[in-house]
Parts: structure tokens; C-alpha cells; sequence
């Protein structure tokens, strides 16, 4: 998912993948990191100990971009018909 955005929007992506207990040391809550697994898009901090969902994601990269959200699909077959 991060490769594939990082494609559509152009921007650089670091993935760090330690073993859990490189994550347990007092050397690393010194960094003041958020708990791992996380998602950080610059120094904010979208999620930390859980997955995260693509729309999410993607909406605090536009938004860090300057660009405009991303209109919410309906996705209710009858707002879809009558245009609601």
C-alpha cells in the first residue's frame, strides 16, 4: 500500500522492520517513536499498534501535500441511483 501511494503522490517512503524486541528497549522509547507496527507521514503519527486503512492514509498524505481531500464514494446503490 505505502510503495503504491508513494508512486501516485512522488514522495520518498522509509520502512523500518526490526524484531519486536529491538522495539522493547528503553534505547528506543527514548526516541519518542510511537509503539510498533506504526505509520508516521512526517512527525505525525497516524496509527500506532494496529493496521490502518488506505483512505486514511491517503488522506493525511494529501493533506501534509497541500492538496484537497478526496470526495467520499457513496457507496449505497440508492443514493447512487437517485444522486444523493
Amino acid at each position: 500500500m505505502v510503495p503504491r501511494l508513494g508512486q501516485k503522490y512522488k514522495f520518498e517512503t522509509e520502512i523500518i522492520s526490526k524484531p519486536i524486541a529491538a522495539y522493547q528497549t528503553d534505547e528506543y522509547f527514548d526516541l519518542d517513536l510511537p509503539a510498533a507496527p506504526a505509520v508516521m507521514v512526517a512527525d505525525e503519527i497516524v496509527v500506532e499498534g494496529t493496521d490502518v486503512a488506505e483512505e486514511v492514509l491517503e488522506g493525511v498524505i494529501r493533506r501534509h501535500l497541500g492538496l484537497p481531500e478526496l470526495e467520499q464514494e457513496n457507496k449505497s446503490f440508492l443514493r447512487r441511483w437517485f444522486g444523493r
